[in-house]
Order: structure tokens, then C-alpha cells, then sequence
């Protein structure tokens, strides 16, 4: 019996909608801290009120010299590329814009699980994927964990090439759409896939422009799951526009439009199982794999108890695990892959029957 996996997650909303709000307008006399006054957004002024405010604060406020035009403009752009969401920013010049790369890395989880983290979206990284999934066809691998929790590289035709191998045919993946020129770039698969079984894809707040491109590509297919926190929100291809000082402003010209026909850009792509880890301890436990593997990270060694042998030898076995600890990395552990191996083993299970 072939199940959807999407059918697997059943979001439980809990909750309540604040009504509406209503404050009393406080009496002169009351004479109300400055804390306790209704406060007004500027999103909710008209545009004659915002002129009108500007006016009544540069003919009033105490510091005039904080209401000059020059400061308003600076105010003004603060304001924008707070309000842009990452769609605009500013960086002191090209040479800061290179990214250390961020190597590939694949094991086998529990003899049939696949684990590959993508890293830098890079020709080389592409060439380990292609080795990774033949070695795992070769141990007839039955289930994909892509990690694309350090994925944040700006090749959209790399990102496209990784997942082909994961899509079928004939498959859009995503769509690039640059509004002001009036022009879209559509991304989809020419090619067989390489796997396409039981996937699990993790992703978080550092999974970042193209990345979010290939979790939402993924995330439309029946056997397909995201694991995790929402992505970055920054799926977009940006230009460089040099300023005279020699600083860059970095604008977004074109956003990625998922396979549902939706733009990815502010708000990323949401996981159908969220699952908390820190970025801290995320670090941390792709530093150590690369010398210890992610096994120690995922499944817990089976703890000696307290048995008939060790009270006639007078030990405890279950105080002595906890003396023998190294250090702090022992308690280091990957909740999110964690969370796909277990739901992996559950449909693995689930079938069986």
C-alpha cells in the first residue's frame, strides 16, 4: 500500500484570536505615563497624516536637528530595508561577498538510511551527491535524508541540478520571476531521477536562497517530508549596484515562485514537522561529524541498569556511565535528524504490516 507522507502529519492548532482592542481616551487631568498611552502604528496612517505628522514634528520636536531633511532620509532608508525583509541591504564592498564553502558530507543511518548533506551549492558538491547516491544504490539504501541545514549559496542552476535527482521527470521545480522586467525563468527537470523513495528533508533558518527553492521543489511530492524550522526567507537572486563611496547596495530583482504557484520570499518555506535545535549545538554537531559521524548524534547507546552481577561485585553500573561522561559533547544530540530517522523506522514499520 503506497501512502502519502504529507497524510502522516496532523497539525493540531491551539490557540486563540484576540477580539479587538479598545482604549479609552484618558482625561487631561489623568495625566497617563507615556507607557500606558494606546500607541498607533505608522502602517495605519493615510498618506495626507503621514505628511501631516512629519510637519507637526518638525515644527515641535525638542531637537530640531534630528528633524533636518538629511536625517529623515536616513531614517527613511533604515526604515526601507528593515521593511524589505532581506530584500535589500547594504555591504561595504564586493570583496566581503566571497562565502567559505561548505564541504559535502554523506553517511548510511542505521544500514538503510541515506544521509547527505548538500553544503555549498558548488560543481564539486554536486559530483560527491552523484557519488553518494551510487554507493547507496549499490547497498540497495531505501530511505533519503537531505539536510539542508548549511545550504546557503546563491547557484540557482546548481540548486536545480540537485534536485533533479530527486524529482521526476517532466517536473517543474520552481520558477524565477523578476517583476520589473517582466520575466520568468521556469526551472524543471529533464532528466530521471536518481531516488525517489521515502525523503526526508531538514531545513532551518540558516537554509537560505536556493535551498528554499529545492525544500519547496521536494516538498510537493507524496513521499517527501520536511523536518525542522522555517527556511531564511530569502529565496531571491540579487544584484550588486556599486555606490560612488565604493559600498554595494544588494537589492533583490527576482523572486522564486514554488511548484504551488506561491512566492517563497519573505516568509520561506514552513517544515510539516517542526522540531526545535540550536543553531549552537547544529554547529557543533556538523563540526564533530566530520571526524566522530553522526551516529553517536542520533541513536543513544543502550545504558547498562543495575543487575544481580553488579550487586555482588558492588558496583552500580548506572552511576558509573554517568562518571565515565567525556565532556559536554556527549550530550550533544540532533533532534531534528533524530526526528526523521524515528519517522522513517515508523513507515518502515507501518508497511511491513
Amino acid at each position: 500500500m503506497r501512502m502519502k507522507i504529507g497524510i502522516i502529519v496532523a497539525g493540531t492548532l491551539i490557540g486563540s484570536i484576540a477580539s479587538g482592542i479598545s482604549a479609552q481616551t484618558p482625561s487631561p487631568s489623568a495625566g497617563p505615563s507615556v507607557s500606558a498611552e494606546p500607541k498607533v502604528t505608522v502602517d495605519s496612517l493615510a498618506p495626507a497624516e503621514m505628511e501631516e505628522t512629519i510637519r507637526t514634528l518638525k515644527s515641535n520636536f525638542v531637537d530640531p536637528n534630528a528633524l533636518k531633511d538629511q536625517e529623515i532620509d536616513r531614517a527613511t532608508l533604515q526604515g526601507l530595508l528593515t521593511r524589505l525583509h532581506g530584500g535589500a541591504m547594504l555591504l561595504p564592498g564586493k570583496a566581503t561577498n566571497a562565502e567559505s564553502p561548505v564541504p559535502f558530507y554523506s553517511e548510511v543511518l542505521g544500514n538503510h538510511i541515506g544521509y547527505v548533506r548538500i553544503g555549498s551549492l558548488s560543481p564539486d558538491n554536486l559530483g560527491a551527491l552523484d557519488k553518494a547516491l551510487s554507493d547507496f544504490a549499490a547497498k540497495k539504501i531505501d530511505a533519503m535524508v537531505i539536510d539542508l541545514r548549511a545550504t546557503s549559496s546563491n547557484d540557482f542552476n546548481l540548486a536545480a541540478e540537485m534536485a533533479k535527482r530527486f524529482v521526476a521527470k517532466g517536473k517543474n521545480l520552481w520558477t524565477l520571476r523578476k517583476s520589473v522586467a517582466h520575466q520568468d525563468r521556469t526551472f524543471a527537470n529533464d532528466r530521471d531521477p536518481v531516488f525517489q523513495g521515502t525523503t526526508m528533508v531538514l531545513l532551518d533558518g540558516e537554509t537560505s536562497g536556493p535551498a528554499e527553492a529545492m525544500a519547496a521543489a521536494l516538498k510537493v511530492h507524496d513521499q517527501v517530508l520536511l523536518i525542522g524550522q522555517p527556511s531564511a526567507g530569502r529565496a531571491v537572486e540579487y544584484s550588486d549596484f556599486p555606490l560612488t563611496s565604493g559600498k554595494v547596495l544588494r537589492v533583490a530583482v527576482a523572486e522564486v515562485i514554488g511548484p504551488n504557484g506561491l512566492s517563497l520570499f519573505p516568509d520561506g518555506v514552513k517544515p510539516d514537522l517542526p522540531v526545535e535545535l540550536s543553531l549552537a549545538q547544529k554547529h557543533q554537531i556538523f563540526s564533530q561529524s566530520a571526524q566522530r559521524g553522526l551516529t553517536n548524534f542520533v541513536f543513544e547507546a543502550e545504558r547498562p541498569h543495575f543487575n544481580e552481577a553488579a550487586l555482588i561485585a558492588g558496583t552500580n553500573p548506572e552511576i558509573e556511565i554517568r562518571q565515565q561522561r567525556r565532556g559536554p559533547e556527549d550530550s550533544l544530540h540532533d533532534s531534528v535528524l533524530q526526528r526523521a530517522v524515528d519517522v522513517i523506522t515508523s513507515l518502515a514499520i507501518f508497511q511491513k504490516h
